[in-house]
Parts: C-alpha cells; structure tokens; sequence
C-alpha cells in the first residue's frame, strides 16, 4: 500500500451477497475516510464460430458488467456521498482480480461477501480465504441486513 488512505476493492457481480460486500466497503470507507474501487468482470466468450456473433456477445457481456458496476456506484454515492473508482475487465474473475491487486498497489483491502447457498462461501472467498495472500481480506457474511452491516462497519 503506497498511501496512507485505505483503498478498499469489491468485485461487483450478480449474487446477492455482493450488496452486502458493496455496502460493508462503502461504509467502511466512509468511517474510515477511505476511497473505493469496484471491480466488474464480464465473462469470457466462447463463441468462435461466427465473429460477429461473438463480437455482439462479448458487447453484450460488456453492457452488462457496466450496468451492474454503475447501479453499484450510485448506490454508494447515495448512501455515504463516496464516488468510487470503477473498472470493468473482461476474463476470469479470479484472474482479473489478481491481476488488478498486482497493478494497483493502492488497494488496501478487499471485501468480500460469503455466499449463503448450498455451495459455499463462493469462489473468490474459497480461493482468498484457502490460497492466496495477496492483500487483507474481510469476507463479510453474506446474508446481513442493511442495518446489520451498518452497524458492524
């Protein structure tokens, strides 16, 4: 971490325990007067049979993280007044995440949500919480309420 002021990281993406991430980081970041940075990945596309199908699928992918990433960004500048750095990558998510960690030395912390299903915590929290240690993580359980969360950050 090359600065004094916290940077937290969440991967934004479609699970409902990303909310509970967004907004433990948001209002972590507000109490501590941090800043954030919200990562978004669209997914590969493994469609090479005809280019202009891929390219509309990949758009669309696209189009996608964008909208999750902004409705994200609106909902942590309402809540806390924090506007936060936003990057969409395309790819793996682990990969883009650890890569993103590797370039930019700013980010402090990343926040992560357990997932409540059947399945587990998730990928990322399964592969940060067992394998990598690359930067602190907070892994917050993913079936909080707002009030919940606000009153633990």
């Amino acid at each position: 971490m090359s600065g004094s002021v916290r940077k937290f990281l969440v991967v934004v993406d479609k699970t409902p325990e990303c909310k509970v991430a967004v907004r433990f980081a948001a209002r972590r970041a507000q109490h501590t007067e941090g800043r954030m940075t919200l990562l978004c990945v669209a997914p590969p596309v493994d469609f090479t049979q005809w280019g202009g199908v891929e390219e509309i699928m990949t758009d669309e992918a696209h189009r996608d993280a964008e909208a999750l990433v902004y409705e994200a960004a609106k909902a942590i500048n309402e809540l806390t007044g924090i506007t936060p750095e936003l990057i969409i990558e395309h790819g793996e998510a682990a990969t883009s995440l650890m890569d993103l960690i590797r370039r930019d030395h700013d980010i402090s912390i990343l926040v992560l949500a357990a997932g409540t299903s059947k399945d587990g915590p998730g990928p990322l929290v399964k592969l940060f919480a067992t394998k990598v240690q690359a930067i602190p993580v907070t892994i917050v359980p993913g079936n909080l309420s707002d009030a919940e969360v606000d009153e633990m950050a």
